[in-house]
């Protein structure tokens, strides 16, 4: 939700009725000393306290670490929260209207906050009715799974509000609908229900499934994660975008850990929830689990709020696939870790077990000692290129050189290059110690040896093949995401062909620009007879003549929808959106690499001038790009579940 400018006058009389004792005594052990109280600063270490709240003058000071602030700040500093949403939280605690410095925006924030408390509402109750459903005859199978299968014991059960999704089609549907009388737009808006293809009624999302809530930073439930019992697919299912969960924007845990996190100075992020789970029934409060997808630079941004040395340790499974998610990671995350803003490390357990097996047989303490002695993630990279391979081959241990060389090219910190080239060297030595000053000159050379016009050509041609597929992905999925909405959602037909036509855009794969004008001819030839909205276009381009049945049935998968893609069009503006945007930047980044090359075989001594325009549509691609991504951040599966 985007928040418009507070008005000042709201702003006062948040400071005015925030009273700092209330706030702060739910965070900290307060004892009262003459007119003032005090209590151990919960913003550093100390066993003392040194921490003064005053009433009279609304202030908080730490003798110890000099932190001072009201209210506002306090919980700023504390729950690492931007301004606006510290002063909107503290004005629903206090029921203070709230009044913005745009006027013609008041009702309309009013009424999206209005929305998000009744979605809060709901999610709470169908949190409870989840876990009611755990302790009856049909949750038998789901309680036995907690305890026995994934051994946890009934405080963790509980604290972690773990529940049972009854198999059926409309039981929360019920509950909440008939029972609790919730309009049944809020309760499919909540990501609870999901109408039937057929269009009459609706269906529940979560049926016989264990029940896994999933928490915003101030502890709220937002949406859930249901595993199934059985051989049902897929094992996870997540809530979809709502106006509450951005799955990109959402850590599982991190309201639990958030405080542990920053008393650790530092974060283990794992791939399942039950490995969170495990890890913080066992004492280990500093973990976090992603939901599912690729690990994505907003969520690691997220944590490095809550963490001053920046340090994050991925825990991913051991396996192919573990391995592979935490390639993908550490590819999202890596400019920064170069940067020197993220201290990335990586933790593979022993034997491949993920965390949650671990501790079946293993302390906290030795999961601890594992994570103190995790390698920085380039080590990790070094471990990836030799590992399995026989390094006293040749052509082997050649081409593990040169993967060495290109991964540490990258490396821009020249004492910290030195040490890892030491340790390559080291590795290619084979023990022998008389080669390593050999070996270690002979990779700065090549590290440090421009790189020929011919290995630039060869490099630049696989990069454009990459960027090519990658591409071709990415318009496969917007286009097709598009051309669903259009078919399948009428009243939003005219907003999709202004987004087009605002940027220009156009259908460029040759299956879905043939749809596109065949949908095209049919409304002109209509157009007298019905409103755009009105076409059954379905059936329309079903009974195409035969002449384009091949071309038809490239696309007729469009025309369907089922229980795993009527998901695509739940959202239809925001899908518009982003597939929009993502049609951009494709052309956008095809100009950028032509200003970039154009730019490169320009002599800046004989025109000046047109080196200096290129670098302009060079950093104006780039611009429009980053604009771009943040329009882009809701990913296609993100769009589904």
């Amino acid at each position: 939700m985007s928040i418009p400018r507070i008005h000042s006058d709201t702003i006062e009389e948040v400071k005015e009725r925030a009273d700092i004792y209330d706030i702060i005594s739910e965070k900290v052990v307060l004892k009262r000393r003459g007119k003032d109280f005090v209590g151990l600063c919960p913003f550093h270490e100390e066993k003392s306290p040194s921490f003064t709240v005053s009433p009279s003058k609304q202030m908080y000071y730490c003798f110890g670490c000099g932190a001072a602030g009201n209210s506002i700040k306090f919980l700023m500093e504390l729950d690492k929260s931007s301004f606006s949403d510290v002063v909107l939280d503290l004005a629903r605690r206090y029921n203070i209207p709230l009044k913005t410095e745009s006027p013609e925006q008041h009702q309309e924030f009013q009424k999206t906050l209005s929305l998000r408390e009744k979605l809060y509402e709901i999610l709470a109750i169908a949190t409870s009715f989840y876990q009611h459903a755990l302790r009856q005859p049909q949750g038998e199978a789901a309680l036995e799974y907690l305890k026995f299968s994934r051994r946890l014991g009934e405080e963790t059960i509980q604290e972690f509000q773990l529940g049972y999704a009854p198999g059926g089609w409309e039981n929360i549907y019920s509950y909440l609908v008939e029972q609790k009388n919730f309009p049944v737009e809020l309760v499919e808006k909540a990501g609870l229900i999901v109408p039937r293809k057929a269009g009459n009624g609706y269906y529940d999302r979560f049926r016989d499934r264990l029940i896994i809530p999933i928490y915003d930073i101030q502890g709220r439930v937002i949406g859930f994660g249901g595993r199934s019992l059985g051989d049902e697919q897929p094992k996870y299912l997540n809530s979809p975008e709502t106006e509450l969960f951005d799955k990109g924007r959402t850590l599982f845990c991190l309201d639990k850990a958030k405080t542990a996190i920053s008393k650790q100075d530092m974060a283990v992020v794992v791939e399942g929830y039950f490995d969170a789970i495990a890890l913080h029934a066992a004492g280990i409060n500093y973990v976090v689990a992603s939901l599912g997808t690729a690990l994505s630079i907003n969520q690691i941004r997220l944590l490095l709020r809550y963490t001053e040395s920046q340090q994050i340790i991925l825990n991913f499974d051991a396996d192919a696939a573990g391995t592979k998610a935490t390639e993908r990671a550490i590819g999202e995350i890596e400019t920064l870790a170069y940067r020197g803003e993220v201290n990335l490390r990586i933790l593979n357990l022993p034997n491949g077990k993920d965390a949650d097996e671990y501790l079946y047989i293993h302390t906290r303490h030795d999961y601890q000692d594992l994570v103190a002695k995790a390698p920085y993630f380039l080590e990790w990279q070094i471990n990836q290129i030799v590992g399995g391979k026989n390094i006293e081959n040749v052509a082997e241990s050649q081409r593990i050189a040169t993967a060495m060389v290109e991964l540490l090219r990258r490396v821009e910190d020249l004492n910290q290059r030195t040490a890892y080239i030491q340790s390559c060297a080291e590795i290619l030595s084979q023990g022998q110690s008389r080669l390593i000053p050999m070996l270690a000159d002979s990779l700065r050379k090549q590290i440090n040896k421009p790189v020929n016009k011919h290995h630039q050509a060869s490099t630049a041609t696989k990069s454009n093949i990459i960027s090519a597929k990658r591409d071709r992905t990415l318009l496969e999925e917007a286009e097709s995401l598009l051309l669903r909405i259009y078919l399948h959602c009428p009243e939003y037909r005219q907003e999709m062909i202004n987004a087009l036509e605002a940027q220009s855009l156009e259908f460029s794969l040759t299956k879905y620009r043939f749809l596109w004008m065949k949908i095209a001819e049919i409304e002109l030839s209509l157009q007298e007879q019905q409103a755009r909205e009105d076409i059954d276009l379905i059936a329309q381009l079903q009974n195409f003549d035969r002449e384009h049945s091949s071309e038809i049935s490239e696309v007729s998968h469009l025309f369907y929808l089922n229980e795993n893609n009527i998901n695509d069009i739940q959202r239809p503006s925001m899908g518009i959106r982003t597939a929009t945007a993502c049609l951009e930047w494709v052309i956008c980044e095809k100009r950028y690499l032509q200003y970039l090359d154009k730019w490169k075989n320009t002599d800046i001594k004989l025109n000046l001038e047109l080196a200096e325009y290129y670098q302009q549509q060079i950093y104006a691609e780039q611009k429009r790009m980053k604009e771009l991504e943040q329009l882009r951040m809701v990913k296609f599966s993100e769009l589904t579940f």
